[in-house]
């Protein structure tokens, strides 16, 4: 995308402007900011088509200095040469590797934006020399020692070369803006009037409020839901950016405002994607904005391509929406009960949703010394990403109104800590139904809620309990594919990867299966996911098998938390038993399965049960399939992986009972109840199953009221560290439910 630059001279000082249509920006500067008393006093129009990325790389970098005052019209053109080539020669540097041998043979790409530049006054408001208009001359000294002691030198009109008597009129000024090449590409305001332009922009801005839309995914949103703001929608985005409403910015840019001033020494920094925060590490020739290493992100590449000449939106929704402590309660103490008698929670998950509860109504200052120390999780994870996510969301964060919405300075912030709480809950204890009371308090109280999950079928599974729990409140369930992706809801049900599209909108992030693929390690989705929370939100994860960091901030009193020991029914975990047999290779090879195996495996066909295999390799189920099938030709047996196109339909059949035996990988071992159901895990000692998975393919057991005793089989040569760990901490957690009374004394076995 080819932009507009130019530099407005305001009471403040000098500031560098981007414009997707600079007849908005002249309208803006020269009529619409005097009613804030912020009218332009100057605006030099730079260049007519510069490349997104290069013109935001010389806003961010842009400060101002009191000797522009008097610079001439070729020091303008001068310092802009400079920055271009200081920053271009720093791409090529990237896309050779830091080699500065690599980039010699591209500096035509530098010779040829910088000859693109051509200064030229467009505005110059009256009192500066003479009537509204003209382009030479100084103000008044009572506004000059009203500004920071000093104000516009006599050195601008002279250094512009221009005489007191030179005019710019008004023929002569429009048609020098909209001869600029912009105003005749599609988008632009054309022909329309004004009203029209701020009505479109007003639409537009609700459209974008808490949303992060690359450029092709906005017009989607305007061809489907505003058509008649589609034609105009770079004019409308404008006016709206003006206004504080919209930030515009690449969806690649350079890590820092500052590093992108320092000295070209060392190793070439790369830029980062400012959707995801990952580190964009390829260039490639660009026909859109005619550069030869433009800058992309292969990270985020699935939800649209980022590049640095690519227009990132970002739509503000303001702050505080949901004031704390509620109304009628007091800080630590809100009226819990009301909000926890509808759901029917057992003991265990009222006392856990109660301490949730209880976090959300403290005021800000309580969570953040609570659950907000430093930086926490979040802010160790945009140290990751690296210092220039952080710095995009900083400026745009402080970016409500046209004076800041490109402050520059705003980079180098430090984003706060969100508070953040940590409902662990065992399998099967009813995680859902715990969060029901926590919707329901930010909802009744104006905010906006936001349930991530890692996995698609999850959301799917979820969405009907929501709406059958919020009936008065429709969801909009966001996935890849979705129908809903553009709808505007309070309450927002989607795949952590949806978190991409939002940013500071939310109240309330409640994050599912925190340890799961394909959230669990991504620095990108967790860059999503603090980026779509509001500056004063808060987050509640769960999770049945918390990370090792989350652990340890619990054991040092850092992170707020709830545990669930128990289950819903008040029965105990099925602590997992051991069977020794040889590996699943060996027995594919022998052509039997061991004794050992089959005894217990005929001891649950016979009590009934639904029985899941568990085995650590794809290529392992069929052959097991045949196994079983052979051994017992009279039981149903099925086999399924994530490379099963008929995985959802077996899943069905099983759960209903048509298939007895399912012999499949970890893509079943969370978000699948089967009533009465055994596990049996093979080569448990595989490297591949870690402690939170086996675990968590142990809670597929013992799930029902009904069968709550269930079987867990761990079937391996070895006894290691992390079957060992699992038992430890199904025993740990049953062991505390019997302490605090939410299990049946009688029915309690295990320690």
């Amino acid at each position: 995308m080819q932009v507009c630059s130019y530099v407005v001279r305001r009471a403040e000082g000098w500031q560098f402007r981007v414009s997707l249509d600079f007849v908005v920006d002249f309208m803006w500067w020269t009529e619409e900011a005097e009613q804030q008393d912020d009218r332009a006093e100057v605006i030099l129009l730079l260049t007519d088509e510069l490349p997104l990325g290069l013109a935001i790389g010389l806003r961010d970098q842009f400060a101002h200095v009191p000797e522009m005052d008097g610079w001439s019209a070729k020091e303008w053109g001068n310092y802009l040469k400079r920055q271009l080539e200081e920053q271009l020669t720093r791409q090529q540097l990237q896309h050779a590797g830091g080699n500065r041998d690599g980039y010699g043979r591209r500096r035509n790409d530098i010779q040829l934006r910088s000859s693109a530049l051509s200064v030229r006054l467009v505005w110059c408001k009256a009192g500066i020399g003479g009537e509204e208009g003209t382009s030479a001359g100084v103000g008044s000294s009572a506004r000059a020692s009203s500004r920071e002691g000093q104000g516009l030198t006599a050195g601008l009109g002279a250094g512009l070369g221009l005489g007191s008597s030179a005019s710019v009129g008004e023929n002569a000024r429009l048609k020098a803006i909209t001869n600029t090449s912009l105003n005749a590409g599609s988008g632009s305001l054309g022909g329309r009037d004004k009203e029209t332009i701020r009505l479109a922009a007003s639409r537009l801005g609700d459209a974008l409020a808490g949303r992060a839309l690359l450029a092709a995914e906005l017009q989607q949103l305007l061809a489907e839901r505003l058509p008649e703001v589609a034609p105009a929608w770079r004019s409308a985005a404008q006016y709206a950016h003006l206004q504080g409403r919209v930030q515009l910015t690449a969806g690649v840019a350079p890590a820092t405002a500052r590093a992108n001033r320092a000295p070209l020494r060392g190793r070439a920094r790369h830029p980062r994607c400012r959707r995801c925060g990952s580190e964009a590490l390829r260039r490639t020739p660009c026909g859109s904005c005619g550069q030869s290493s433009c800058a992309y992100c292969e990270a985020c590449l699935a939800l649209g391509r980022s590049r640095s000449c690519t227009l990132l939106l970002r739509g503000s929704v303001g702050a505080g929406a949901v004031p704390r402590p509620l109304a009628g309660g007091t800080a630590g103490a809100p009226p819990t009960g009301s909000l926890l008698d509808r759901w029917g929670l057992s003991p265990a998950q009222r006392a856990a949703a109660g301490e949730a509860l209880r976090f959300l109504a403290q005021p800000q200052e309580a969570m953040a010394r609570g659950g907000g120390r430093a930086a926490g999780l979040w802010q160790r994870v945009l140290a990751r990403c690296g210092a220039g996510a952080a710095a995009a969301a900083a400026t745009a964060a402080n970016a409500t109104n046209a004076t800041n919405a490109t402050n520059a300075t705003a980079a180098t912030h430090t984003l706060p800590g969100i508070p953040r709480f940590l409902l662990w809950a065992v399998t099967g204890a009813g995680k859902t139904e715990m969060i029901f009371p926590l919707i329901q308090y930010v909802l009744h109280r104006g905010g906006k809620v936001l349930v991530a999950t890692p996995r698609r079928d999850v959301v799917l599974e979820l969405a009907p309990r929501i709406a059958t729990a919020f009936p008065d409140e429709p969801a909009a369930v966001l996935y890849g594919g979705s129908p809903q992706r553009w709808e505007n809801a309070r309450l927002y049900l989607a795949t952590t990867h949806q978190l991409m599209r939002f940013y500071q909108v939310f109240d309330l992030v409640i994050i599912d299966e925190l340890d799961a693929f394909p959230y669990h390690n991504d620095p990108m989705l967790a860059y999503a996911a603090e980026a779509s929370c509001k500056r004063d939100g808060c987050f509640v994860y769960l999770s049945a098998t918390p990370p090792l960091n989350l652990q340890r901030e619990i054991s040092r009193g850092k992170l707020p938390h709830a545990k669930v020991p128990s289950r819903f029914h008040g029965h105990p975990l099925p602590v997992p038993r051991r069977v020794a047999m040889y590996p699943v290779k060996e027995a594919v090879q022998r052509q039997r399965l061991p004794g050992s195996l089959l005894h217990s495996l005929s001891e649950s066909i016979q009590r009934g049960a639904q029985i899941f295999i568990f085995v650590s390799r794809i290529r392992h189920i069929d052959p097991i399939v045949g196994l079983l099938q052979r051994k017992y030709p009279a039981i149903p047996v099925g086999g399924t992986s994530s490379q099963d196109g008929e995985r959802t339909d077996k899943v069905l059949q099983f759960r209903s009972g048509e298939i007895r035996i399912l012999v499949t990988t970890t893509i079943l071992e969370r978000g699948v109840t089967v009533p009465k159901s055994d596990v049996y895990i093979l080569d448990a000692d595989s490297s591949l199953f870690d402690e939170a998975s086996l675990v968590q393919m142990a809670g597929r057991a013992g799930r029902s009221k009904d069968d709550p005793a269930g079987v867990v089989i761990f079937a391996s040569p070895e006894w290691t560290r992390s079957q060992r760990g699992a038992v430890k901490q199904i025993k740990s957690m049953n062991a505390i439910a019997y302490k605090n009374g939410f299990l049946k004394r009688q029915l309690f076995r295990g320690l």
